[in-house]
């Protein structure tokens, strides 16, 4: 697994520019195994962001902890460079992900692209003058979702919406529970179809799954999550449903409908703790659908797939609307013997 976490590290640097992209490849295999982040931003040095610490790239080889003369700088022909590698130098074919600040990469590795909005009738058409790029390092980890599994034991037929910081291990999580579903790893088969509208779940590649996620998994690759849960309810019939990230009002729609046909969710959702998961209003709207039995808690990007916290739906409901103390008892407690 270690030797993969190399090889995917490798991958993601090939969207960096090519005089970059060697610095990082000549890393040690201990730092590749570990990092999380690549990050360019123009005029400043080169970082790479691992679970306990952001490092700088160093223009002798290898990392450092302190900005200095001898860093490694990207300038503004880096970052155009890296943008046009990242578009497979075709940026009108990523028209659409780049209005919406990011480009996926072969492996399903997705990098943040940050610069001047370029508007188009009202709205944002597209971006120029780059001025940061995030890759993030997307990672397989078999076996990352067995102690949430086993905790929720029978529950997860009921679905499943995952919530936690950026970096915490979501997706990481999401892809290892459609693999042991569409694999049976736990018992019987299961029909899973993955709306993985960023490419990040299975990392498809020319319609081929670069990423496990079990041999009877469907892959709707770079469709609208809320498109992609009626598209798979209507042709594919699947048990369940894995999507990341859900949140708008249309998202929320779809997961009821996908409820009315006996289909499970299983989601994530952006929340750095249980307060400010009970504070988004997205996140109270997809709990009161009823497609979710529980609701599981992440730490975050220094722990990436640690569960602070298993909570039944009902309960975090009770609490939103400040119901009776038992309720709120439920709730700093959680269930499944994890607080």
């Amino acid at each position: 697994m270690d030797e993969k976490n190399e090889d995917r590290f490798d991958s993601a640097a090939e969207g960096v520019c090519e005089r970059i992209r060697k610095s990082l490849k000549g890393l040690p295999p201990d730092v590749k195994k570990q990092a999380q982040e690549i990050r360019l931003r123009v005029n400043r040095p080169v970082t790479v962001c691992c679970p306990q610490s952001v490092y700088f790239l160093k223009e002798s080889g290898g990392l450092g902890c302190i900005v200095g003369p001898g860093c490694v700088r990207a300038d503004k022909n880096d970052l155009e460079e890296s943008f046009r590698t990242l578009c497979g130098n075709s940026v009108y074919s990523h028209e659409t992900e780049i209005k919406n600040g990011y480009v996926t990469l072969r492996g399903g590795h997705r990098a943040g692209i940050c610069g001047t909005a370029v508007y188009q009738n009202g709205t944002v058409s597209g971006m120029r003058d780059i001025s940061s790029i995030n890759i993030r390092v997307a990672r397989e980890i078999p076996g990352s979702a067995d102690l949430l599994l086993n905790r929720l034991k029978d529950t997860l037929s009921g679905g499943l919406l995952l919530a936690g910081p950026p970096s915490s291990g979501k997706t990481t999580i999401l892809r290892d529970i459609a693999r042991q579903l569409a694999s049976g790893v736990r018992g019987n088969i299961r029909k899973v179809a993955v709306v993985d509208e960023r490419g990040e779940i299975a990392g498809s590649y020319q319609g081929i799954p670069q990423n496990d996620v079990g041999i009877c998994c469907d892959v709707l690759d770079g469709y609208p999550k809320a498109e992609g849960i009626l598209l798979a309810v209507r042709s594919l019939s699947p048990q369940y449903i894995v999507c990341d990230e859900l949140g708008s009002e249309e998202e929320t729609r779809a997961v009821e409908q996908s409820l009315n046909a006996g289909v499970s969710v299983i989601a994530s959702i952006h929340a750095g703790n249980a307060e400010e998961l009970l504070r988004r209003r997205q996140a109270a709207a997809l709990l009161e659908t009823g497609a979710f039995a529980s609701a599981a808690l992440l730490d975050g990007s220094a722990k990436p797939g640690k569960i602070v916290g298993i909570y039944r739906a009902g309960d975090l409901l009770a609490e939103n609307r400040g119901s009776a103390s038992a309720h709120r008892r439920g709730l700093s407690r959680g269930i499944c013997g994890i607080a």
